[in-house]
C-alpha cells in the first residue's frame, strides 16, 4: 500500500478549532476539534443541507440550542443532529472541548465488521 494512502499530521489540541478535511485529504466526512473559552458561543445558529453531525464532548461542560430546546451537556455527553435541525453550542464557566463529526446523512453503506476484514498475518513492528 502507497504512502498517498494513509496521512500522519499533528494538530494542537488547544487551538480554538482545527479542521482536519485539508490537512488529512478526508474524502468522506469532515472532522473539527473545537474548543470553546468560558461563557462563549458559536457565533452563529446553523443547520446543514445534506450532512448529519455527530458531537462527542471531550472536557468541560456547557449547552446545545436544538430547534428551539436547550440541552446541557459535559464530558462524555455524545449526539447527532439530522442535517435540518438548528443548532448551536454555548460553553459554560469552564469552557467546553469537542469533536465535530460531519457527514452525509444516510451515506454509510458498511460499518466496523460488515466493512472490516481481519488480517492475522501481520504482526507488529515497533
Amino acid at each position: 500500500m502507497s504512502k498517498e494512502s494513509y496521512t500522519f499530521k499533528s494538530v494542537d489540541l488547544n487551538s480554538d478549532r482545527t479542521e482536519l478535511h485539508d490537512l488529512l485529504n478526508l474524502t468522506g466526512c469532515e472532522v473539527s476539534i473545537n474548543n470553546m473559552a468560558p461563557n462563549t458561543q458559536a457565533p452563529f445558529f446553523h443547520y446543514h443541507k445534506e450532512n448529519e453531525e455527530v458531537y462527542v464532548v471531550l472536557e468541560g461542560s456547557g449547552f446545545v440550542y436544538a430547534d428551539g430546546e436547550t440541552i446541557k451537556v459535559e464530558k462524555g455527553s455524545v449526539f447527532r443532529m439530522a442535517p435540518s435541525v438548528k443548532r448551536c453550542i454555548k460553553a459554560e464557566e469552564n469552557g467546553i472541548r469537542f469533536l465535530c463529526i460531519q457527514c452525509k446523512e444516510n451515506s454509510l453503506a458498511q460499518f466496523t465488521f460488515g466493512d472490516g476484514a481481519i488480517d492475522k498475518t501481520i504482526e507488529w513492528k515497533i
